[in-house]
This record gives structure tokens, sequence and C-alpha cells, in this order.
């Protein structure tokens, strides 16, 4: 299988203590992974060092067909190489409606003054029906966003991380504050996602890791401690006693 990005033998500190300690992992292309692990595992540092906020210690973070190291480049650049993040608040532009805030997440390559005369062409349109329809808010286009329900607002945030074309997507906690119903949607459109780029979702809630059901990575102490399926892992007896004590 081929990889899309590949983490070895990371490690970074924070006065003393070891955020993340000798990591290593790797995803495909297309390729769907959820992160668990208790409070204090490592997922948010993993995240930043992916995302080029937090630049390890030692190891190596290689990306794409021509292993191109992410620990040179800025946030900025690693954001243009196609990997996009999702935190967990989504941050919309409240006042701007659904269809404005899709529409200026588009992939254009685009000058700060060309940000000033934008026009849409016509293609663009398109892509923000089709967005808008993958996400499921095709019916709440010309609505504010700071309208939508918390769980409409996590997919209108997912929507302009997916017009932004990554090839890698990062997703904090997804299902947290939403109702049954949403957090089924929201499985939906991240299990589609996937089939066409890499999706990795940190969550705490096993019943959507489940639903996604797709290979699951243990974070322990800045390590991985298990990787497989759901239920491989949660009968790992090392898994058993860091998520239920020991």
């Amino acid at each position: 299988m081929s990889t899309l990005l590949e983490v070895s033998g990371v490690s970074v500190s924070f006065d003393g203590f070891k955020a993340i300690n000798n990591l290593s992992f790797r995803i495909g292309p297309a390729e769907m992974r959820a992160i668990i692990g208790p409070n204090g595992a490592g997922k948010t540092t993993f995240m930043d060092i992916i995302t080029g906020k937090t630049k390890p210690d030692e190891g190596r973070v290689v990306w794409g067909e021509k292993s191109v190291s992410l620990l040179k480049m800025n946030e900025a650049q690693i954001a243009r190489a196609g990997v996009g993040r999702k935190f967990q608040r989504p941050t919309v532009f409240e006042d701007q409606s659904v269809f404005d805030n899709l529409l200026m997440a588009l992939k254009n390559e685009r000058s700060p003054w060309q940000v000033l005369t934008f026009k849409p062409k016509f293609k663009d349109l398109g892509k923000v029906e089709e967005l808008a329809s993958e996400i499921g808010l095709s019916d709440e286009l010309h609505r504010k966003s700071g309208e939508l329900s918390h769980g409409q607002k996590q997919w209108l945030e997912i929507g302009m991380l997916l017009a932004q074309e990554p090839r890698l997507l990062l997703v904090d906690e997804p299902a947290a504050g939403m109702t049954l119903a949403e957090r089924e949607h929201t499985t939906d459109i991240l299990v589609e996602a996937a089939k066409t780029r890499a999706v990795v979702v940190v969550e705490h809630d096993m019943e959507f890791v489940r639903r996604l059901n797709c290979k699951v990575t243990v974070l322990h102490e800045g390590s991985v401690l298990a990787e497989g399926s759901l239920d491989h892992v949660t009968q790992n007896q090392d898994v058993i006693d860091v998520y239920l004590g020991r």
C-alpha cells in the first residue's frame, strides 16, 4: 500500500515532559483512521506536529509521493501542500451565508488583491453546490451561518476544509455536542470524504468510532499502544488497563 503521510520516531518534550515519545504512524492516500487515547495521551500534540504548529525534537514527518519533509515547512506551506485541520470549535464567518462561507474557502490561486476583486466563475458556483450537497446543507445555502445549529456549523466547517481540496483531513472530536442524528450524518460525511483522501479523526466517543468502521490507533503517553480494528484494540489488555484504570 502506498503511503501519503509517514511519521517515524518522533519525540517532543515540553519543560521536561515527553508529550510525544518515539511515535511512528503512517496512513495511505484514501484511508480513514481513528485516533483514541486518554487525556494527555498526545493526540493534540500529534496533530500540532503534522500541521507545523509544533516542531518535534527528533524524528521524521514525510509527505506525499516525493517524500518531502513537513518539518522543513511552516504552517501555511503545510496547508498549501494539502493538510487540512478542523479544530473542536467551529470557526465559520457567522455573518456570512453558508454559500459565501463555502465560496470564500474554495481552492483558487488568489493573491490578496484578487480576493478583493474576486468574481466567482460558473464552475465555482457549481463546486459550492456540490460541496453543500456533500455536507447536507443544500437547503441552507442562503441562511446566515450564525443561525445554523451546532452540528450544521461543524458540517459547514468540514465543507470549507473540503473546498480547499486537502489530501489529508485532520478532524478533532467531531461528535462532541451533537445530537444522535447529527452524529450519524457526520459519520456519513467523513466516510464519503475518506474515499478520495486520507481522514484522521481524533475522538473520545467509542460509538462514533465504531460507526466509522476503520483502523484505530491508540495513543498512550505519547506513543502508539495498539493499532487495528476497534474490536481488536479494545480486547488488548494494555488498552483495557489504560482506559479502565489499573
